[in-house]
């Protein structure tokens, strides 16, 4: 799909519609699967359930500032790209606007979010920085 978005538009324009794809998921799942929830440990600790149960990917927090919000998140077998060949850039915007948009339905805050390690590019781990804003 990212290839055909590609081909019909721009690079940058195709990330720009996965991202906001992603954002849409990732408010829709947290609105239909995820809440309620009290504590960031237990919407951390739903948000892993169900996207192993969706078979989505496996999702750990690697680092967290609840303080100034940002956070590192990694997705293993992750559905974007997991077992895809080696490429030249990150392709996984669609997970950085998902959990995004998972952040910001639950926080209340819009977030930034960055792939900084993805499995397409040698990282064999998709990796992710979240920061508020």
């Amino acid at each position: 799909m990212r290839d055909c978005a590609i081909k019909h538009t721009d690079v940058e324009t195709a990330r720009k519609i996965f991202y906001d794809a992603g954002d849409t998921s990732g408010k829709a799942v947290f609105e239909n699967l995820i809440a309620p929830v009290a504590s960031f440990n237990e919407f951390i600790s739903k948000v892993q359930a169900v996207l192993r149960e969706l078979n989505i990917g496996i999702l750990r927090l690697e680092n967290s500032d609840l303080e100034n919000l940002e956070f590192t998140l990694t997705v293993e077998e992750d559905l974007d790209c997991s077992g895809l060949p080696l490429q030249e850039e990150a392709i996984c915007t669609f997970d950085e606007g998902f959990i995004g948009g998972l952040l910001e339905a639950f926080v209340g805050v819009p977030f930034t979010v960055k792939e900084i390690d993805c499995w397409c590019t040698g990282g064999r781990i998709c990796r992710f920085e979240a920061k508020k804003g």
